[in-house]
């Protein structure tokens, strides 16, 4: 990128400008594209109750996922710190959406707190569970730890796109154009109990990342595009992962 146009963006009115204009973009792909909702009367159960859950769907396909949103419904997107992670943020903010800034990474008790304090108070929560900086589709601890400590289900939440711009990026972002065909695809609650032990955890970690993966490659195949594979399976502890809350956060010894 040019030195100049780098300077130009880092200046807080050039971020507002600029983030104006993709939230235009991303309501003009909505708005000439045609849609479908596989799964849709899941949410609807729980928006109809008014019960708050956690939504799950993988960084890449961040793009369009605000219109998988009941309008009306209060909800919060988790955000991370990161200059592209307030990029998205208010970019969101622009079609209605609000987010938490943080992670449930080290030192993320804050953002933990907020998260949970937001769905006590009936404020439904997104996480990616693959972010802030990757494996690609693979999930984290995070989003495992926010169910059992809440007590609310993870819903998870795939779309796709068959007009699309596949970036090099970590998460391999999808940039949908416009004039095309895409779907959103939601799959059965899961639910993670509050004295769940260590493996019971690592269980619902996996089975959330197999459903995630699998509802993102039935979305990628319905639209008539090639499905995204996920990055190899990281080979440390998942007890040492970056998006794990803290011990005395997660309410344990």
């Amino acid at each position: 990128m040019n030195l100049r146009l780098k300077a130009i963006l880092q200046r807080d009115w050039a971020k507002a400008a600029l983030c104006s204009v993709l939230a235009t973009y991303i309501r003009l792909v909505h708005i000439t594209s045609r849609w479908e909702i596989r799964g849709g009367d899941v949410p609807a159960r729980l928006w109809d109750k008014g019960s708050p859950f956690i939504l799950a769907y993988w960084h890449g396909r961040i793009m369009m996922m605000p219109y998988c949103w009941r309008r009306g419904v209060p909800f919060r997107m988790l955000a991370s710190n990161h200059p592209d992670g307030q990029l998205i943020s208010r970019t969101v903010r622009h079609l209605g959406i609000d987010s938490i800034a943080g992670s449930t990474s080290r030192g993320g008790v804050g953002a933990m707190r907020a998260i949970l304090k937001s769905l006590e108070s009936g404020i439904y929560v997104g996480f990616t569970p693959d972010g802030p900086r990757g494996p690609r589709m693979r999930v984290k601890l995070g989003v495992i730890q926010t169910a059992r400590l809440s007590g609310m289900p993870i819903l998870p939440c795939a779309v796709a796109v068959k007009g699309r711009r596949i970036l090099s990026s970590w998460d391999r972002f999808i940039v949908a154009r416009p004039f095309t065909r895409g779907v959103f695809i939601w799959d059965e609650p899961i639910t993670v109990a509050r004295d769940a032990s260590d493996e019971t955890i690592e269980a619902t970690r996996r089975l959330l990342e197999e459903r995630l993966n699998a509802i993102t490659a039935e979305a990628d195949r319905m639209v008539g595009t090639t499905p995204v594979e996920p990055a190899p399976a990281p080979v440390v502890a998942e007890d040492d992962d970056e998006t794990s809350p803290p011990r005395a956060a997660a309410g344990r010894p």
